[in-house]
């Protein structure tokens, strides 16, 4: 019987983590520990009924507190990382926004992207002095390493078919955009005599930033949909793809796109096939310049609203990983310059030392192996898991269930509800894509020959190696 404790690997947004953690998911199947992958929605309903095991969870703000409380009650152990690390804006608007001291104390082991990620967590007053913290990069670094850019060539040219040469518009405008209302900086104002209600993506932030960073977002949001139509006309014989964040509402998008001739709107898929097919990337402060910077794919920043408080001390990394554009007439000159091969390099050595102080883990072992290492060491057998009274683990079974309950009839609301914003994040997978991935992988490294998946329930699924 296998003694190695379950390591439960929750995905809450498909396109960003799935491939990720199913590289992690191999890693650590073919060292022994059973695997339990898929939607986090679903890990949460099923979480009172796995095997005693290892969480790792992608953030540590204070709304998941009880689900920290019921998972630890449940006698699972909590591994975490900041999965927003590499875009942040100051520290003490990220320590309130991003941690809690409550659910920070339920982690075991903490584990940093890189250098500039340690030393943040570190910094943090109410950081419990005894946590583990271990910088060992992250797995959707290792997703940028070039080993495995093969994992992505069917998607690349499925991409390149349809879309001959394009470029790429990301978008992150979910702040003030939000695919349900209650997402966003602030949430919708029942009664206009009261202040509005801080939304998901603001609580924790300091009131004034708040308000600042949501009429900064509007302003540029504005310039994007103004922008998409000009640079189809300034651009002759190239298609534009917008891809909008997996949280925000699309229809803008596509209104515009219906007033245009090449200009296409899509959220499919992980963004790192869609930065390889593409002639170059068009952002404001997203995260995919990081990723772009790391394929070697020219980005550009597009800053016609700028705020040094937003644009360099929020979103600093993926602006200056880019050539930075402060007016539309730059911007088309810009990507004029990409496109026809006269654009010049610009510093990339500097580029580059910035990006390795975020990014660790680029050469040599996999992020995934280095957190199974430290794994390893800490969880030699299921036995190393903390004990927990039976009345304890009673409770929180109840608890858990009570929770799934509430959850489930919230996704069946009528309107727009947490179920249509779920499958919009996370849709439907079938053991066959699950195992499609994993045999790219398995050829990009030659490994992973003997893995087993199995749908353990709607949205789950097992990965153990083959006996």
């Amino acid at each position: 019987m296998n003694t190695s404790p379950t390591l439960i690997l929750p995905v809450e947004s498909q396109v960003r983590e799935l491939d990720a953690k199913l590289l992690l998911s191999c890693c650590a199947a073919e060292r022994g520990y059973p695997v339990v992958i898929g939607s986090r929605a679903y890990v949460h309903f099923a979480i009172a009924g796995l095997r005693r095991g290892i969480y790792c969870a992608k953030s540590m703000r204070s709304m998941s507190d009880l689900m920290f409380r019921i998972i630890r009650g449940l006698g699972h152990d909590i591994i975490a990382w900041e999965e927003e690390a590499l875009v942040h804006p100051p520290a003490e608007v990220f320590y309130s926004l991003r941690l809690s001291p409550a659910t920070v104390r339920q982690v075991s082991h903490l584990f940093a992207w890189g250098e500039e990620n340690r030393e943040l967590l570190q910094n943090y007053p109410h950081m419990p002095p005894n946590l583990p913290m271990h910088l060992t990069g992250n797995p959707r670094g290792d997703m940028l390493r070039p080993e495995l850019r093969s994992f992505f060539n069917p998607a690349v040219q499925e991409i390149r078919d349809e879309f001959g040469d394009f470029l790429l518009i990301n978008t992150n405008f979910t702040d003030v955009n939000p695919y349900l209302p209650t997402l966003g900086l602030f949430a919708p104002a029942k009664d206009s005599s009261k202040p509005r209600q801080l939304g998901q993506a603001g609580k924790g932030m300091p009131r004034d930033f708040a308000a600042g960073l949501e009429i900064h977002k509007r302003s540029i949001l504005n310039d994007f949909l103004t922008m998409i139509p000009v640079l189809e006309q300034a651009l002759p014989g190239i298609n534009l793809v917008v891809r909008p964040h997996p949280s925000e509402d699309h229809s803008l998008y596509h209104e515009v796109a219906k007033r245009c001739e090449r200009v296409h709107v899509s959220h499919q898929g992980n963004v790192l096939p869609w930065l390889l097919a593409c002639k170059a990337l068009v952002h404001n402060g997203c995260t995919t310049a990081v990723e772009s910077h790391a394929l070697g794919v020219p980005a550009v920043s597009y800053l016609n609203t700028f705020d040094p408080t937003y644009d360099y001390d929020f979103q600093g990394l993926p602006n200056r990983l880019s050539h930075e554009c402060f007016t539309i007439d730059e911007l088309i000159a810009a990507l004029g310059g990409i496109l026809d091969g006269s654009a010049s390099e610009e510093a990339p050595s500097e580029r580059d030392v910035l990006f390795a102080h975020y990014v660790a883990a680029q050469q040599g072992a996999l992020a995934c192996e280095r957190i199974l290492d430290v794994l390893d060491a800490a969880y030699s057998d299921a036995g190393a898991l903390p004990a927990v009274p039976f009345t304890q683990r009673l409770c929180a079974k109840a608890l858990a269930r009570s929770k799934a309950a509430l959850t489930q009839l919230n996704m069946h609301r009528p309107g727009p509800n947490r179920r249509a914003y779920h499958d919009h994040r996370f849709p439907r997978l079938t053991v066959s894509d699950i195992e499609g991935r994993i045999a790219r992988l398995a050829d990009a490294l030659d490994r992973f020959r003997r893995l087993s998946v199995r749908q353990r329930s709607e949205h789950l699924f097992d990965i153990v190696a083959k006996d």
